[in-house]
């Protein structure tokens, strides 16, 4: 008997401090979530030029000897006094009324660096919406939009809005490039298809232009256990398929077609921005990796986002250009455990999911 109460006592604990640590975790996820909206977010720009000249010297100089480092070194300072001679030379044609020359002795194009990773909702529409704004409030004639964009894709009208926001771009007509590392399908390779140049690394998945509806339903569940449940609509298609109640052919029927003329609008757009590809033959809601995605002319190039903006570093000013918002220490912690979450249920699905491995 005494065994036994010592076990319900540590079985008590135990439950309890389950208890406590469930409590903590939805608290802490509920922080995460709160007042994002509320608190004004904050440009944040990067000037990428600088930080991968300060790596590459970083690593130069512990490959060169001493000797090779000091020439270097006066070499570069004789370089900049000439750049600084002529900056100086540019500042004073301009006074004058000359054309300006930029410190450079050339004229540099920008280009600016946008991120979107998406979710379900593509969340990160309202941080893309603020980065466009500004970027389009100073690009001119000559500059560039690079967007590395990774996403699965989501809800329609969500990934719609976020297409019309890298719309905004084109039809201002500065250069827009859609660069994909992993993954732009369905919703993702909508906001892709917008861009004026697609490039993705060679085992980047890309496509699935096609669209999903599911949902489980409980009616013969509820009926088993003497449940009704009932539903009042006004109109007669308010509501097609239910949970919970009955579906009927009809219902079903009507959802189908809504589906359907969903699939038909999202073949239009991609036509619209990508009339190059054959959309009776990509619309099958299938993916492709980069290199078979060449083929059938989803993307233009293939290479990594690295890549193409180091190609550009000599002949352009690249800057890197995020919306961010401050977040307190209660939602530091809430989104660290929501991220947690997240990558554990991830793995749970990895797992059951028939995914392709290597």
């Amino acid at each position: 008997m005494e065994f036994l109460s010592e076990y319900g006592l540590f079985l008590a604990k135990t439950v309890t401090l389950v208890v406590a640590l469930a409590a903590i975790i939805i608290l802490l996820l509920s922080a995460g979530g709160r007042g994002r909206k509320s608190d004004k977010g904050q440009i944040e720009i990067t000037y990428l030029n600088e930080r991968f000249e300060e790596m590459r010297d970083l690593l130069r100089d512990a490959m060169l000897e001493p000797d090779e480092l000091k020439a270097l070194e006066k070499e570069e300072k004789k370089k900049r006094k000439q750049e600084a001679a002529e900056k100086k030379r540019a500042a004073k044609k301009q006074k004058d009324g000359a054309e300006a020359v930029e410190s450079s002795g050339k004229n540099k194009n920008r280009v600016f660096v946008l991120d979107f990773v998406g979710d379900i909702k593509a969340s990160a529409c309202d941080n893309l919406r603020e980065e466009i704004s500004v970027v389009l409030s100073q690009a001119k004639e000559g500059d560039e939009v690079v967007v590395r964009l990774e996403s699965g894709g989501g809800m329609v009208h969500s990934y719609g809005l976020a297409s019309s926001q890298l719309a905004r771009i084109t039809g201002r007509k500065i250069p827009l490039t859609v660069c994909v590392d992993k993954v732009a399908a369905s919703g993702g390779y909508m906001m892709a298809c917008v861009a004026n140049k697609i490039v993705a690394a060679p085992f980047a998945i890309l496509g699935s232009i096609g669209v999903l509806a599911q949902l489980p339903n409980f009616h013969r569940l509820l009926k088993k256990n003497d449940v009704d449940f009932e539903m009042f609509t006004a109109g007669e298609y308010k509501r097609t398929v239910t949970m919970f109640g009955e579906n009927t052919p009809k219902g079903r029927e009507k959802f189908i077609e809504e589906l359907e003329d969903t699939h038909v609008l999202f073949k239009e757009f991609v036509s619209e921005h990508r009339p190059q590809v054959d959309i009776s033959k990509v619309a099958t809601g299938e993916v492709w990796y980069g290199r078979r995605a060449l083929e059938v002319n989803l993307v233009d190039e293939l290479c990594t986002s690295d890549e193409y903006l180091l190609k550009q570093i000599d002949a352009a000013d690249i800057y890197e250009v995020s919306y961010t918002f401050k977040k307190t220490l209660p939602e530091r912690l809430g989104l660290a455990a929501q991220g947690a979450v997240d990558r554990l249920l991830l793995t749970w699905w990895d797992r059951l999911s028939n995914h392709r491995w290597f």
